[in-house]
């Protein structure tokens, strides 16, 4: 009897470290950021992974966060939030490409990829003019 309970003890220990083991993977590879902190990664280690922290913000929570702000403060948080808003549209429009089945679905998101790629340089060019960020970072995205 007693060594039964061992044996399931160690099973359900073995079940337990695999569950956890694809819930953290599927975390880090969806940006699932709650999650891999209620898991015990910490926020330094999420940071790193996720640079700008502005890509999994909705639109509400970029507006809170610049209520608050204004002149440098607001112009460079402004700037960081719409190029990562930006880039979430060009990856969206992206993914009709070969996918859509209309026509005009396929004609504005080239126009998106190409629009807001130009508002994205221009941003990224006001950041460096302003001097917003470092000048390495800068010529690592060009």
């Amino acid at each position: 009897m007693k060594k039964e309970l061992i044996f399931y003890g160690v099973i359900g220990l073995l079940v337990g470290i695999i569950i956890t083991g694809f819930a953290a993977g599927y975390a880090v590879n969806n940006n699932q950021q709650g999650t891999m902190r209620m898991m015990g990664m910490s926020s330094q280690i999420i940071d790193r992974m996720y640079p700008s922290g502005h890509e999994q913000m909705s639109m509400a929570e970029m507006s809170a966060q610049l209520k608050n702000k204004s002149g440098d403060d607001f112009d460079k948080a402004f700037i960081e939030m719409m190029i990562a808003h930006h880039q979430g549209a060009i990856d969206m429009a992206q993914l009709a490409d070969g996918r859509v089945q209309h026509d005009e679905i396929k004609k504005l998101s080239e126009a998106v990829i190409e629009t807001q790629t130009k508002e994205i340089n221009d941003m990224q060019q006001w950041q460096q003019d302003w001097g917003y960020t470092d000048n390495e970072a800068m010529q690592m995205m060009h």
